[in-house]
C-alpha cells in the first residue's frame, strides 16, 4: 500500500516540482515502485519528464472528471518503476467543476484509494496555492512534504500552511501528517542561508529533514533537457542531496518487527 506524499508550499519557486520530480526518481532508484501525479495546471512536473502538457490530448483532469481510463493516461519515465500521470492547462478548468460536486475536496482521494495498493510511493505534486486543486492534494494525502526556500520570504504563509492542514484535519476528517521541511536553495557560505536554516530547525514544529538541497545551475538545467537530476548529473551535489532526501523518507516507514528470523508485519 503506498505512502502517499504531497510536496507544497504556497509560495511558488521554492522548489516544490524540482524536490517532487527527483524525490520521486531517487525512490524509484532504489527499487520503489513509484507514481507521480502532476496536479498543477502548469504542469511542470509533467514536462520535467519530457512529457509537454500542451500536446496532451488527456491528462489526470481527464481521468478524473471526463471518464477516460487511467491505464491509457499513465506512462513509464525516466527509470525503471518510475511513472508518471500527467497534467495539462484543462486541469484549471477542475477548480469550475468542483464548486457544485458533493464531496469536492475528496475527488482525487478517491481516485488515489483505487490505485494506490499499485505502488510503494505516490508523490503529488500541488499547485503554489490554496486552491480547491491544493485541499484536494493535501486530502488525498498521507503526508506532506513542505519546500521551503533558504530565505526570509519563503517563511511568510508557512504559518497559514500549517494552519489549512489543522483546519482540513479538524474539518474533512482526515489525519495528514507533516512528514517534514526541507531547505532548498541552500547556500552554507551565505549568512542569510545560514541564518533561515537555525530558524526553521528552531521554530519549525514538525520535523526537518537532515538534508539541505543546494542552491545548483544543474537542479535547475536539468528539467529544460526533461531529466531527473539522477540522469543529467548524478555526482553533482545537488543529485547527492535528493539521494539522501529519499533515503531519509524510506527511513521514516514503520519498521517491520522481526518474529523468528522472519519479517512480520503487524496489523
Amino acid at each position: 500500500m503506498a505512502r502517499v506524499i504531497a510536496v507544497t508550499n504556497q509560495k511558488g519557486g521554492v522548489g516544490k516540482t524540482t524536490t517532487s520530480i527527483n524525490l520521486a526518481a531517487y525512490l524509484a532508484a532504489e527499487g520503489k515502485r513509484v507514481l507521480v501525479i502532476d496536479f498543477d495546471p502548469q504542469g511542470n512536473a509533467s514536462s520535467g519528464f519530457g512529457v509537454h502538457p500542451r500536446t496532451l490530448s488527456a491528462s489526470i483532469y481527464h481521468v478524473l472528471f471526463g471518464g477516460v481510463a487511467y491505464s491509457s493516461i499513465i506512462r513509464p519515465v525516466a527509470l525503471p518503476h518510475l511513472y508518471l500521470l500527467p497534467a495539462n492547462p484543462d486541469l484549471a478548468g477542475a477548480l469550475v467543476e468542483l464548486m457544485d460536486m458533493p464531496d469536492r475536496e475528496f475527488v482525487l482521494r478517491h481516485f488515489i484509494n483505487r490505485i494506490r495498493h499499485q505502488y510503494q510511493y505516490i508523490i503529488i505534486d500541488l499547485p503554489p496555492s490554496l486552491s480547491l486543486l491544493t485541499v484536494n492534494g493535501l486530502v488525498a494525502a498521507d503526508e506532506v512534504l513542505i519546500p521551503i526556500q533558504s530565505e526570509y520570504y519563503s517563511l511568510e504563509g508557512l504559518g497559514q500552511l500549517l494552519q489549512t492542514i489543522e483546519l482540513i484535519n479538524a474539518n474533512l476528517g482526515v489525519r495528514i501528517h507533516v512528514a517534514g521541511a526541507l531547505l532548498t536553495m541552500y547556500n552554507r557560505r551565505e549568512t542569510l542561508s545560514r541564518e533561515v536554516e537555525k530558524e526553521v530547525r528552531r521554530h519549525f514544529p514538525h520535523h526537518v529533514f537532515d538534508v539541505t538541497i543546494p542552491r545548483s545551475i544543474t537542479l535547475a538545467e536539468a528539467p529544460s533537457f526533461a531529466k531527473p537530476i539522477i540522469q543529467y548529473d548524478p555526482r553533482s551535489l545537488g543529485a547527492r542531496a535528493y539521494e539522501q532526501l529519499a533515503r531519509e523518507i524510506i527511513a521514516q516507514e514503520r519498521p517491520i518487527p522481526q518474529y523468528g528470523g522472519l519479517g512480520v508485519q503487524t496489523p
